[in-house]
């Protein structure tokens, strides 16, 4: 199988090349320029990037994996040294073999209660404490994501070089990919794992909360981990090119792996997992039947699927939404795992990350789909999203199948994902 590896760097110039995204050319564009619809969440956007760095109102952390969504925009309102200072605490955080924690608190903050976090403290960060779900394994990618969307847009390639705890944040980079290799990655397959969780979600079926690893954890490989990781590795070799020779052959392996053992080529899909200790599920589950759309949407941004494998994979994502009656491609999977599938009473049918539609991920798929020349269906399938922001005063977290906001008021990963979606039109009408 052949897979396409373009970097976030070649992509604007490849397409203006092809003439795809040039505004002359692209009705497209202009028609979306004309939209008031863009300038007006893109306002919100950056109103909101100024409140500050957690995840959203109903969350005190500045987690990793929100941040990532949303360095873009906080760059537009924000100094970098303040930006700068967030990564900081993650890498003053870092364990001794490399893992990167979920998020931190202000210390004041951090109580040990019944069924919560144990919180991480370090030497070197004096002022706050950090936490990790085990059950993920997206932190340490969406950490190197992050510092390469700083570096690009603030143009500061002087920070890999900057020491903290004796190490360079160029080391510190490499350490936490080392982490997943040595902690992470099965052999058989080539490809790293997580415990089992519904697409790209960081809850595990096995537990009431269900964030951490329990010996009651069902190990599995699944595509969402693995295009991050090739993401990343893809940053990696342009933030430190003398690590090319040596992340680029990892990287091509990990795509290489990805297409040949979780692309179902039948149904034009990837599988949900490869169990590596056995499924959490009742045997007459038929798991292959559920499709994920955010790991699908992250393959694609990682360079994975041709353009006939984007087409076909859209329209699978616009039918589920038909068939569930979601709003937008958003929507996390289809059909949703069964009642009880997961001890989590969040994780009900079309609740939560089982079938909830989240914008976070929808506007992932609206910039895969921008990238790879699709900017008619990008346009068309961003105005849901955008529609939303305006009738609710708000990015919320998810939404259910009837539309109803749910979670976080003030989303701001939903939030960097539209903003950023927002962008590629308005940079391309310019």
């Amino acid at each position: 199988m052949k897979y396409i590896l373009l970097t976030s760097l070649l992509l604007p110039l490849f397409f203006t090349s092809c003439g795809r995204t040039n505004s002359r050319k692209n009705p497209v564009i202009q028609t979306a320029y004309n939209d008031t619809k863009l300038h007006v969440v893109r306002e919100k956007a950056l109103q909101l990037a100024k409140t500050g760095f957690n995840a959203g109102d109903g969350y005190a952390e500045v987690w990793i994996r929100d941040y990532n969504t949303f360095v873009n925009l906080a760059a537009e309102v924000n100094d970098k040294d303040i930006l700068k200072e967030n990564l900081r605490v993650f890498f003053r955080l870092q364990g001794k073999d490399g893992n990167i924690v979920d998020g931190f608190v202000p210390k004041n903050k951090a109580g040990v209660s019944e069924g919560g976090y144990n919180y991480i403290h370090t030497e070197l960060e004096k002022k706050y404490a950090g936490h990790k779900n085990t059950v993920e394994t997206d932190q340490e990618t969406s950490l190197v994501q992050a510092v390469y969307k700083y570096v690009i847009k603030t143009g500061d390639t002087a920070f890999l070089q900057e020491k903290i705890g004796g190490k360079k944040v160029s080391e510190r980079l490499e350490l936490a990919m080392e982490f997943l290799l040595q902690k992470r990655y099965d052999k058989k397959h080539g490809l790293i794992w997580g415990a089992t969780t519904a697409d790209w979600g960081d809850v595990q079926p096995e537990h009431e909360w269900g964030v951490f690893l329990t010996e009651d954890t069902h190990y599995a490989i699944d595509i969402y981990d693995n295009a991050m990781f090739i993401i990343a590795l893809t940053n990696m070799t342009e933030l430190i090119p003398e690590t090319t020779e040596k992340w680029k052959k990892i990287r091509d392996s990990i795509a290489e792996n990805a297409m040949k053992y979780l692309w179902d080529e039948e149904n034009e899909k990837f599988i949900p997992h490869i169990y590596l200790n056995g499924s959490p599920f009742p045997d007459d589950l038929n798991e292959n039947e559920i499709y994920y759309h955010g790991g699908t949407a992250v393959a694609i941004r990682a360079g994975l699927l041709s353009e006939k494998q984007i087409e076909v994979s859209l329209q699978k994502m616009v039918d589920n939404m038909k068939r569930s009656g979601a709003s937008t491609i958003g929507l996390t999977l289809y059909p949703p795992y069964p009642e009880g599938a997961f001890l989590n009473k969040g994780m009900y049918p079309y609740g939560y990350q089982n079938g909830g539609d989240w914008t976070w991920f929808g506007g992932r798929m609206v910039i895969a789909l921008f990238e790879n020349g699709f900017e008619k269906e990008a346009y068309e399938h961003m105005g849901p999203m955008l529609d939303r922001v305006i009738e609710n005063n708000g990015f919320f977290e998810w939404y259910t199948l009837d539309n109803t906001p749910k979670g976080s008021a003030s989303f701001k990963g939903s939030a960097g994902v539209l903003y950023d979606a927002v962008e590629l039109f308005l940079d391309q009408s310019e």
